[in-house]
């Protein structure tokens, strides 16, 4: 993980420098200025209108009782799309720019979502000392019933 970290540290950036190399020398120099700072000013923009719309998304699924976990993932990407075109370059540029549009955003959910579903696993167990995972993956609904309040019904009854 570490060397995955760093070598996206070394390379992106050195990937990234060379492309505005080449855009400048095939243009100007004022012009890739421009283009960066251009894409920086417009991405965070984008990203803020698109924020605030998923912010409010959030506080209606919340206050009608749902779980916002779908827009909590497009706030998480639009969070990485604003810092994606604050940076100056092309290729984070684009990938930024690509998190903001939500058909590419449904994408990318649906890859990240195949993702955490390969990584994570719901295990039963049966309180035993082996603790053998079960091959059953059904969801079972329980509630909980307080001791005290069970009595007191029960006294109440036999009054």
């Amino acid at each position: 993980m570490l060397a995955k970290l760093l070598l996206l540290l070394i390379v992106v950036p050195l990937v990234e420098l060379v492309v505005l190399l080449w855009i400048a020398d095939r243009t100007t120099w004022q012009f890739t200025l421009a283009l960066v700072v251009l894409t920086g000013v417009i991405g965070a923009l984008l990203a803020r209108w698109q924020g605030w719309h998923t912010f409010q998304r959030i506080q209606r699924q919340m206050q009608s009782g749902q779980l916002p976990a779908d827009a909590l993932l497009d706030a998480l990407m639009i969070l990485v799309a604003g810092l994606l075109l604050m940076t100056p370059g092309v290729l984070t540029d684009l990938l930024g720019f690509s998190l903001l549009t939500p058909i590419c955003r449904y994408f990318y959910k649906r890859w990240i979502i195949a993702r955490l579903k390969v990584r994570f696993r719901v295990r039963t167990t049966d309180g035993g000392a082996d603790d053998k995972a079960s091959s059953d993956d059904r969801v079972i609904d329980s509630y909980v019933v307080r001791r005290d309040d069970h009595d007191e019904s029960q006294s109440g009854s036999v009054e």
